[in-house]
């Protein structure tokens, strides 16, 4: 009755240990990381937004500034306005720095930047090594490549 046991229940198990796991598909983050950022950003903390192929991205070619469109998707991200209009953007009561496709830029910027030209945005929350001037995170925002825009008759 032992051996009936063993043969049973220890052998299949035994069996199963030594079978490799298969691997896994890359997440959403992975893809876009390797698609979009150099080493400096390609970090896997941060959330990111597929401007392209999120269903709840379509709405924000109705926004004149993509600062406006993150207010309220991204926690601890506050985004007052001046009186020139101007979006800051803070992470966590820290300033954050904007970068579009890695190149720090100034806040008025954003105001120019069609966000129907915007790729993928990534929100990094935490200290961020290319931040010289503090720790408030970084919004990095990258733009279509030429062969990614589509002309209007849906031709590349």
């Amino acid at each position: 009755m032992k051996n009936l046991i063993l043969i049973l229940f220890i052998l299949p198990a035994l069996s199963l240990a030594g079978q490799q796991r298969l691997p896994q598909p890359p997440s959403k983050a992975e893809i876009l990381n390797e698609k979009y950022c150099s080493p400096m950003f390609a970090s896997a903390h941060g959330e990111y937004f597929d401007m392209q192929y999120d269903p709840a991205a379509i709405s924000a070619n109705a926004y004149t500034n993509v600062l406006e469109w993150l207010k309220g998707r991204v926690a601890g991200l506050q985004v007052y306005q001046t009186r020139a209009n101007v979006s800051i953007p803070y992470i966590r009561n820290q300033l954050a720095t904007v970068y579009v496709d890695e190149i720090p830029v100034s806040f008025d910027y954003l105001n120019m930047l069609p966000v129907s030209d915007i790729a993928m945005i990534k929100v990094i929350k935490g200290p961020f090594i290319r931040n010289w001037g503090g720790s408030g995170g970084a919004i990095a925002i990258y733009t279509l490549d030429g062969d990614e825009e589509e002309d209007d008759d849906g031709e590349l």
